[in-house]
């Protein structure tokens, strides 16, 4: 056993997102999101996979509290669907709203904290015809929609996130198009960062009027971004281009009030700057009670085009870019094994930004899983992936850091937005043919871990 013991009340869950494993997506009352439309679209995902059935948590999810139960986690990070709360975009619709209460009740009868988040990438399709995040308008929208969620669960729900991830709603949805809604316009790109963090705001202060006392807090995705030749002008211009558009045009404007001088001298040609109106910094940067990390692996950079993928670039602004491939270990989504990334990352915040409590909110891996004879799944190397990297964290905390919390990514095997059904992360199997959920060893693993509030033994 390690002697690797986190801080007392240390927060382990594990996070899914409604699209991702809900399933259901023609039942009471839930319209179209923009995946759905997505996923209609030919080539768009892999397979020609769609959100039927998922994981078909909407009916399972009193099976899936218990398995959480059984497990020994103290927090599940899960999305509301905005297309069942508000379809359209339009009036509540009761139906979407009892089903995330009934859900939040039946964890908190098995000790488990419901952790919401807002928002994780499921616009109404009819919001994205009028413009989608683009459109300014879309932000008062989420306002409205965060306010009926917050009155319908504010009663037993303290913990709230507004957004996972608006690089991706972004960069990956407007700008190369290779997440929905598809698009590829590199202006439209640009007004969504800012739109969504207006979002972000309106609806923590939504949150807190309901809430009173509520820990408000929001989700990115951060990567330390390395220059291949750190000598290069070149390579550094784009790191420092990179880790902007990545980090810092969404770190600054939440925790300084500023967009970053330089990144919106970048994004001039694109209009960047004109869809900030008075105030809306003010509302942005409202004091935050957490941030949640999301951390997978590292971008190494090079302002070489040779190795450059081909097509629209979610990098807005940068001409060329290319990501080589060091001698490490790679995850079945083709991405470098990097913990040391996590205690970087992790640094950084502690060190460049005021000081507020950081929880991980989604870290993980999708291996290639072997179902053996006796129908169990011995994933050594996921198993391995989230041990190395609470070593990582560990590491962190110990210069310093306040980190609270850690969530799996992800609990169940899902759908893996444009990977379709091809990808697996979870924790636990999911037979899509029958829905049968099976614990695998890193569940079994991660189980002992939580109990324990150690890192025990990969054995």
């Amino acid at each position: 056993m390690e002697n690797i013991v986190f801080p007392q009340g240390f927060l382990w869950g594990a996070a899914t997102a409604a699209f991702q494993v809900e399933g259901a997506t023609e039942v009471d009352g839930r319209t179209d999101s923009i995946w759905d439309e997505f996923c209609r679209q030919p080539g768009k995902v892999v397979g020609g996979d769609c959100g039927e059935p998922a994981a078909d948590h909407y009916r399972r999810f009193e099976q899936d509290v218990a398995l959480m139960a059984d497990l020994g986690l103290k927090a599940y990070r899960f999305s509301i669907a905005w297309p069942r709360v508000r379809p359209d975009g339009g009036k509540v619709n009761q139906a979407g709203l009892d089903f995330y209460s009934r859900l939040v009740d039946t964890l908190l009868e098995n000790d488990i904290l419901p952790w919401p988040t807002l928002y994780h990438w499921d616009l109404p399709q009819a919001l994205e015809v009028e413009g989608g995040w683009a459109n300014r308008d879309t932000a008062f929208r989420f306002a409205e929609y965060a306010t009926s969620a917050v009155e319908a669960l504010g009663d037993r729900v303290s913990s709230w996130t507004t957004l996972n991830e608006p690089w991706c709603s972004a960069f990956l949805g407007y700008a190369s198009g290779v997440h929905a809604p598809g698009r590829q316009d590199p202006r439209a790109a640009v007004s969504a960062v800012h739109h969504l963090l207006l979002g972000h705001g309106l609806a923590a202060d939504a949150i807190r009027a309901g809430v009173p006392g509520a820990q408000v807090g929001i989700t990115l995705n951060m990567y330390p971004i390395i220059p291949v030749d750190p000598s290069n002008p070149a390579d550094l211009d784009v790191a420092r281009r990179l880790d902007g558009l990545q980090q810092r045009i969404f770190l600054d404007p939440l925790l300084r009030g500023e967009y970053p001088a330089d990144i919106v001298a970048d994004l001039e040609p694109f209009g960047f700057a004109g869809n900030v109106q008075d105030g809306d910094l003010d509302i942005i940067s409202g004091p935050l009670d957490m941030l949640g990390v999301n951390y997978y692996s590292e971008h190494y950079v090079s302002s070489s085009a040779n190795g450059s993928e081909p097509g629209p670039s979610p990098w807005v602004g940068v001409e060329q870019a290319s990501f080589p491939r060091r001698d490490a270990p790679i995850t079945d989504m083709g991405w470098e094994v990097r913990p040391d990334g996590l205690t970087a990352t992790l640094l950084r915040l502690h060190h460049d930004y005021p000081r507020l409590p950081l929880y991980i909110t989604e870290n993980g891996a999708a291996f290639r899983d072997h179902v053996n004879g006796s129908g169990a799944i011995d994933d050594v190397d996921r198993t391995g992936f989230i041990a190395s990297h609470l070593r990582a964290a560990h590491t962190a905390i110990e210069a310093g850091v306040d980190l609270r919390g850690y969530f799996c990514w992800s609990l169940l095997d899902n759908f893996e937005w444009a990977e379709g059904y091809a990808k697996r992360f979870g924790i636990v199997h999911v037979d899509y043919d029958t829905q049968v959920r099976t614990p695998k060893m890193s569940a079994r693993w991660y189980s002992r871990v939580a109990r324990d509030n150690a890192l025990v033994s990969v054995s």
